[in-house]
């Protein structure tokens, strides 16, 4: 595989340069990126998935839904419908995308949209009354300038470490990251070091607007069924499969396998629409779990008691009092 990487060298030089040029005709205004009156900002990343942006964007709505009436608008990656759709939350994953509808059946209170044209999108939660609008993974779709971009980047992937694609993972030149106000950590470890931190600070060469923030993925301690909450440690003495359809399941299994607990993992490839005879596979498990992503397009398919999701939140290594200040403060902008 890292052989036929390097033979791509001159496709990621090709596609770096489109998209250096793209993004040099919308910072130059040749191109015009569509600014709004009230609050949009923009949750995404250099590298291609895994960098925990739907942690990010429920930690988001769980600050702002008290105060405000807030909108999330996502492509809904894989969903079988087209064009505008604002979710009821009765929706099927295929339908409607398994991360929207992850955010709508938890934050029953939000406007939850989908629409793979982000313009047409924010009009139509602007008809909608909505306060502030959450962008999903829309950091490259420059048809839109956001009042404020918030750039994640995996501990241990930096997008300093990484390369165009298709030789490496990176949607962009890493100039790119320039455009974010907030560029946040995702994924460290839960002991990193404050000299850790300083030495991540030096390697990212952030520019002197740019604020720096380090986070860690919190796993729940209880496993979530349609009916049933068990205590993740109820696990301990039973035989069960992990089920999981993430860009990277490694933060996961790790961290059940220091629960010192006993599974099968079974890994799909990121937002994989499961078929037929996988199901029938997976329905031969005596217990499964899974992740919540995953649970949303799964659950239908299993009896009650059979599969459960572990919960995940975006936790802050420092500063989080500052971080949120900084969104609630550009909240109540108009």
């Amino acid at each position: 595989m890292k052989i036929l990487r390097k033979m791509l060298l001159p496709f990621a030089l090709l596609y770096g340069f489109v998209t250096w040029s793209r993004n040099f005709f919308y910072n130059s205004g040749i191109l015009k990126s569509k600014s709004y009156k009230f609050p949009v900002l923009c949750v995404g990343n250099l590298n291609a998935g895994g960098t925990g942006k739907s942690p990010m964007i429920e930690y988001l709505l769980k600050l702002l839904l008290p105060e405000f009436k807030v909108a999330t608008l996502s492509r809904g990656y894989k969903r079988s419908s087209k064009g505008y759709r604002l979710l009821s939350g009765t929706e099927t994953a295929t339908e409607a995308g398994d991360e929207p509808l992850q955010f709508k059946r938890k934050f029953k209170n939000a406007l939850i949209a989908v629409d793979a044209d982000r313009r047409n999108g924010i009009e139509k939660l602007q008809q909608e009354n909505a306060e502030i609008v959450l962008l999903d993974d829309a950091f490259q779709h420059r048809k839109v300038q956001a009042g404020l971009n918030i750039l994640l980047t995996a501990y241990g992937d930096l997008y300093v470490n990484d390369f165009m694609l298709p030789t490496g993972y990176l949607r962009e030149p890493t100039v790119g990251a320039e455009r974010a106000k907030i560029v946040v950590v995702t994924k460290c470890p839960p002991n990193l070091t404050k000299t850790e931190m300083e030495s991540i600070r030096v390697r990212l060469k952030l520019q002197n607007y740019q604020q720096l923030y380090f986070s860690f993925i919190d796993y729940g301690e209880e496993i979530i069924s349609e009916t049933t909450i068990a205590p993740l440690s109820s696990l301990k003495d039973k035989n069960f499969t992990l089920v999981t359809g993430i860009a990277n399941p490694k933060p996961l299994t790790d961290y059940l396998e220091a629960q010192e607990l006993d599974f099968k993992h079974l890994a799909f490839n990121d937002h994989h629409n499961f078929t037929n005879t996988e199901i029938v596979r997976l329905q031969k498990e005596s217990l499964l779990l899974t992740t919540e992503k995953d649970y949303v397009r799964l659950r239908e398919n299993f009896e009650n008691g059979q599969l459960f999701y572990l919960p995940v939140k975006t936790s802050f290594l420092n500063k989080e009092e500052v971080f949120k200040q900084e969104i609630l403060s550009f909240a109540h902008k108009k």
